[in-house]
Protein backbone atom coordinates (compact mmCIF):
# COMPACT_ATOMS: atom_id res chain seq x y z
CA UNK A 1 0.00 0.00 0.00
CA UNK A 2 1.41 3.41 -0.98
CA UNK A 3 1.42 6.26 1.44
CA UNK A 4 0.05 9.54 0.22
CA UNK A 5 2.70 12.21 0.05
CA UNK A 6 2.21 15.48 1.76
CA UNK A 7 1.96 18.02 -0.93
CA UNK A 8 4.47 20.75 -0.43
CA UNK A 9 3.34 24.11 -1.57
CA UNK A 10 5.93 25.39 -4.02
CA UNK A 11 7.71 28.52 -2.95
CA UNK A 12 6.52 31.42 -5.02
CA UNK A 13 9.50 33.03 -6.72
CA UNK A 14 9.90 36.77 -6.37
CA UNK A 15 12.18 38.36 -8.97
CA UNK A 16 14.37 41.00 -7.31
CA UNK A 17 16.42 43.81 -8.85
CA UNK A 18 18.89 45.32 -6.38
CA UNK A 19 20.42 48.77 -6.89
CA UNK A 20 23.20 49.81 -4.50
CA UNK A 21 24.46 53.29 -3.69
CA UNK A 22 27.97 52.07 -2.77
CA UNK A 23 29.10 55.16 -0.88
CA UNK A 24 25.91 55.20 1.20
CA UNK A 25 26.08 51.57 2.32
CA UNK A 26 29.86 51.66 2.90
CA UNK A 27 29.40 54.77 5.05
CA UNK A 28 26.85 52.90 7.14
CA UNK A 29 29.24 49.97 7.55
CA UNK A 30 32.10 52.28 8.57
CA UNK A 31 29.84 54.08 11.05
CA UNK A 32 29.17 50.67 12.62
CA UNK A 33 32.96 50.06 12.63
CA UNK A 34 32.54 47.20 10.17
CA UNK A 35 33.97 46.34 6.80
CA UNK A 36 31.65 45.59 3.91
CA UNK A 37 30.86 41.97 2.99
CA UNK A 38 29.30 42.26 -0.44
CA UNK A 39 28.58 38.54 -0.82
CA UNK A 40 26.72 38.38 2.50
CA UNK A 41 24.75 41.49 1.54
CA UNK A 42 23.71 39.91 -1.76
CA UNK A 43 22.75 36.63 -0.07
CA UNK A 44 20.81 38.47 2.64
CA UNK A 45 18.76 40.48 0.13
CA UNK A 46 18.09 37.60 -2.27
CA UNK A 47 17.65 34.32 -0.48
CA UNK A 48 16.41 31.52 -2.75
CA UNK A 49 15.05 29.62 0.27
CA UNK A 50 12.72 32.55 0.91
CA UNK A 51 11.75 32.57 -2.77
CA UNK A 52 13.73 35.72 -3.66
CA UNK A 53 15.53 35.26 -6.98
CA UNK A 54 18.15 37.85 -7.87
CA UNK A 55 17.76 39.18 -11.40
CA UNK A 56 20.68 41.61 -11.10
CA UNK A 57 22.58 43.50 -8.44
CA UNK A 58 23.92 46.80 -9.72
CA UNK A 59 26.50 48.66 -7.64
CA UNK A 60 26.99 52.38 -8.36
CA UNK A 61 30.54 53.46 -7.55
CA UNK A 62 32.02 56.94 -7.59
CA UNK A 63 35.66 57.01 -8.66
CA UNK A 64 38.31 59.42 -7.45
CA UNK A 65 39.19 62.11 -10.01
CA UNK A 66 41.45 61.03 -12.88
CA UNK A 67 44.25 63.25 -11.61
CA UNK A 68 47.79 62.42 -10.42
CA UNK A 69 46.97 63.39 -6.81
CA UNK A 70 44.23 60.75 -6.73
CA UNK A 71 46.03 57.97 -8.63
CA UNK A 72 46.69 55.62 -5.67
CA UNK A 73 43.11 55.91 -4.42
CA UNK A 74 41.79 55.41 -7.97
CA UNK A 75 43.88 52.25 -8.41
CA UNK A 76 42.59 50.88 -5.10
CA UNK A 77 39.00 51.60 -6.14
CA UNK A 78 39.56 49.97 -9.55
CA UNK A 79 40.79 46.79 -7.82
CA UNK A 80 37.61 46.80 -5.75
CA UNK A 81 35.50 47.27 -8.92
CA UNK A 82 37.34 44.38 -10.57
CA UNK A 83 36.56 42.21 -7.52
CA UNK A 84 32.87 43.15 -7.69
CA UNK A 85 32.67 42.31 -11.41
CA UNK A 86 34.54 39.03 -10.90
CA UNK A 87 31.95 38.06 -8.29
CA UNK A 88 28.97 38.67 -10.55
CA UNK A 89 27.98 42.22 -9.64
CA UNK A 90 27.10 44.67 -12.38
CA UNK A 91 29.09 47.83 -11.70
CA UNK A 92 28.37 51.35 -12.93
CA UNK A 93 31.04 53.97 -12.29
CA UNK A 94 31.27 57.72 -12.44
CA UNK A 95 34.43 59.81 -12.33
CA UNK A 96 34.50 62.22 -9.44
CA UNK A 97 35.73 65.77 -9.20
CA UNK A 98 37.79 67.39 -6.43
CA UNK A 99 35.80 68.86 -3.54
CA UNK A 100 37.02 69.92 -0.10
CA UNK A 101 40.64 69.33 0.84
CA UNK A 102 41.36 65.61 0.53
CA UNK A 103 37.84 64.73 -0.64
CA UNK A 104 36.11 64.26 -3.97
CA UNK A 105 32.50 64.31 -5.09
CA UNK A 106 30.97 61.73 -7.40
CA UNK A 107 27.20 61.72 -7.18
CA UNK A 108 25.74 58.62 -8.82
CA UNK A 109 22.12 59.28 -7.78
CA UNK A 110 20.87 60.42 -11.19
CA UNK A 111 22.46 57.43 -12.94
CA UNK A 112 20.94 55.07 -10.39
CA UNK A 113 17.48 56.62 -10.78
CA UNK A 114 17.54 56.48 -14.59
CA UNK A 115 18.77 52.88 -14.53
CA UNK A 116 16.09 51.92 -12.00
CA UNK A 117 13.37 52.96 -14.43
CA UNK A 118 15.11 51.51 -17.52
CA UNK A 119 16.09 48.20 -15.90
CA UNK A 120 12.72 47.69 -14.24
CA UNK A 121 11.03 48.20 -17.60
CA UNK A 122 13.40 45.78 -19.36
CA UNK A 123 13.73 43.12 -16.62
CA UNK A 124 10.21 43.23 -15.16
CA UNK A 125 11.14 42.58 -11.50
CA UNK A 126 8.52 41.97 -8.83
CA UNK A 127 10.65 43.93 -6.34
CA UNK A 128 13.25 46.67 -6.63
CA UNK A 129 15.48 46.95 -3.58
CA UNK A 130 17.22 50.30 -3.22
CA UNK A 131 20.25 49.86 -0.97
CA UNK A 132 20.49 53.40 0.32
CA UNK A 133 19.05 55.61 3.00
CA UNK A 134 19.18 58.71 0.82
CA UNK A 135 15.81 60.49 0.87
CA UNK A 136 16.55 61.82 -2.63
CA UNK A 137 15.35 58.42 -3.90
CA UNK A 138 11.82 58.90 -2.52
CA UNK A 139 10.41 60.12 -5.84
CA UNK A 140 12.05 57.20 -7.66
CA UNK A 141 10.37 54.80 -5.22
CA UNK A 142 6.99 56.39 -5.94
CA UNK A 143 7.56 56.17 -9.70
CA UNK A 144 8.42 52.47 -9.47
CA UNK A 145 5.38 51.80 -7.30
CA UNK A 146 3.18 53.55 -9.86
CA UNK A 147 4.42 50.93 -12.34
CA UNK A 148 3.21 48.13 -10.06
CA UNK A 149 6.61 47.26 -8.63
CA UNK A 150 7.12 46.63 -4.93
CA UNK A 151 9.93 48.86 -3.63
CA UNK A 152 12.14 48.20 -0.62
CA UNK A 153 14.75 50.44 0.96
CA UNK A 154 17.63 48.54 2.55
CA UNK A 155 19.55 50.71 4.98
CA UNK A 156 20.44 51.13 8.61
CA UNK A 157 17.15 52.42 10.02
CA UNK A 158 18.88 55.30 11.80
CA UNK A 159 20.30 56.50 8.46
CA UNK A 160 17.07 56.16 6.47
CA UNK A 161 15.64 59.45 5.29
CA UNK A 162 12.02 59.90 6.33
CA UNK A 163 10.95 60.77 2.79
CA UNK A 164 12.31 57.49 1.46
CA UNK A 165 10.88 55.53 4.38
CA UNK A 166 7.38 56.81 3.65
CA UNK A 167 7.73 56.26 -0.13
CA UNK A 168 8.66 52.55 -0.12
CA UNK A 169 6.54 49.48 0.51
CA UNK A 170 8.99 48.03 3.02
CA UNK A 171 12.20 48.81 4.88
CA UNK A 172 14.96 46.27 5.38
CA UNK A 173 17.07 47.30 8.37
CA UNK A 174 20.69 46.37 7.67
CA UNK A 175 21.97 47.14 11.19
CA UNK A 176 22.06 43.52 12.35
CA UNK A 177 23.61 42.32 9.10
CA UNK A 178 26.31 45.00 9.19
CA UNK A 179 27.06 44.10 12.82
CA UNK A 180 27.84 40.54 11.66
CA UNK A 181 30.57 41.76 9.28
CA UNK A 182 34.22 41.76 10.26
CA UNK A 183 35.81 45.00 11.51
CA UNK A 184 37.51 46.93 8.71
CA UNK A 185 41.03 45.97 7.81
CA UNK A 186 43.70 48.52 8.52
CA UNK A 187 44.90 50.24 5.37
CA UNK A 188 48.25 48.96 4.22
CA UNK A 189 51.01 51.48 4.57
Amino acid sequence: MMKARKSQKPIETTRVLVLVDESNVVSSAWAAKRGMDWLKLRDFLCDAERGRMLIEMVVYVGLPPAMPAWQAERERKNKFIHWLRTNGFLVVTKDGSPADEGHYKSNVDVMMAIDAIDLSTAMQPDVVTLVTGDADFAYLALQLRRRGIRVEAASVAANLGSGLKSAVNAVIDLAELLASFEPPKSPEK
